[in-house]
């Protein structure tokens, strides 16, 4: 059996193009939409950069992005990185009833199997859920999500069926298998560095996120062993030339440690179900699970 790595270093990227000012800002101005063209223009320089660590990753892809820059798309995933579901046009399903949230995640699947892709993983949009996304996800054969942040280093089973109250005790439903990878804002790239007028004052230093994000590194690396770094990036942020230097710097530093491996979110996700089943894993974190209450 091989050994067990240290710590997984969980690369994403978040390839929205064009579809989050369509979707998510609701724009039609074509300066404004360039902005997600650059996101295609910075792949390659991403991919040379990736190849130079061997460093598989997870590419979440709104269906939108997908027939736009299909080409790039399959240069991504026959170069060997996970291709994840990322929405249909980047939005939120909070913005959408049942049934069209059911429909933005069947043409997201269609448009992924287009390139030939079964994405395993989902990551909504802005991370915004519904009570309906989570038995959704569970329906259409998805293995994990990575929208939801209970956790910093460790992947958890999601809960489904929680009732929130103001006025009542917060009740938790049943756990379900599906698993989360969880994402954090302080490890994400859009709203630290990207401006967007009277929304995201955006244009902070690489240095900043440098600091914070080898931090968090850090202490994952001592502190959580077997436990998934997972940063979330996004080419049209990312690519730019003095954020890729920031980022270089980064990846040389995390690939300094022994025993980290870059990994994509797929293949440690499947790592952890097999040595944590969901009873097993239920019984060893009532909190998580939910279940605290029932030991007052």
């Amino acid at each position: 059996m091989a050994e067990q790595p240290r710590l997984s270093c969980c690369l994403t990227f978040d390839f929205d193009a064009l579809s989050l000012w369509i979707g998510t800002f609701q724009s039609k101005n074509p300066s404004t939409l360039s902005r997600g063209e650059f996101g295609a223009v910075a792949i390659p320089r991403i991919l040379k950069l990736l190849e130079h660590h061997q460093a598989e990753t997870t590419f979440f892809i709104p269906g939108h992005t997908v027939y736009a820059y299909p080409r790039t798309v399959r240069t991504i995933a026959s170069a060997g990185h996970e291709i994840a579901h990322h929405g249909w046009v980047h939005e939120s399903p909070a913005s959408f009833d049942h049934a069209g949230e059911r429909s933005n995640l069947e043409r997201g699947i269609e448009a992924l199997a287009s390139i030939g892709a079964q994405p395993r993983g989902y990551r909504s949009p802005a991370a915004e859920l519904t009570e309906h996304s989570l038995p959704l996800l569970r329906e259409f054969g998805f293995i994990y999500d990575s929208s939801c942040m209970a956790t910093d280093f460790y992947p958890y089973y999601l809960r489904t069926g929680d009732v929130p109250s103001p006025t009542e005790p917060y009740a938790f439903g049943p756990t379900s298998e599906l698993i989360e990878a969880p994402f954090s804002w302080a490890l994400s790239d859009f709203s630290r560095f990207e401006f967007v007028w009277e929304r995201n004052p955006g244009f902070s230093a690489p240095s900043t996120a440098e600091e914070i994000w080898q931090g968090e590194f850090d202490f994952a690396y001592r502190d959580c062993p077997g436990g998934a770094y997972i940063l979330t990036l996004h080419p049209q942020v990312i690519g730019r030339g003095h954020r890729m230097l920031m980022f270089e710097r980064l990846l040389e530093y995390i690939a300094g440690h022994a025993g980290v491996v870059f990994e994509s979110v797929g293949a440690y996700v499947e790592r952890w179900k097999q040595q944590n089943p969901v009873e097993q894993w239920i019984r060893a974190n009532p909190t998580l699970a939910g279940s605290e209450w029932h030991e007052t």
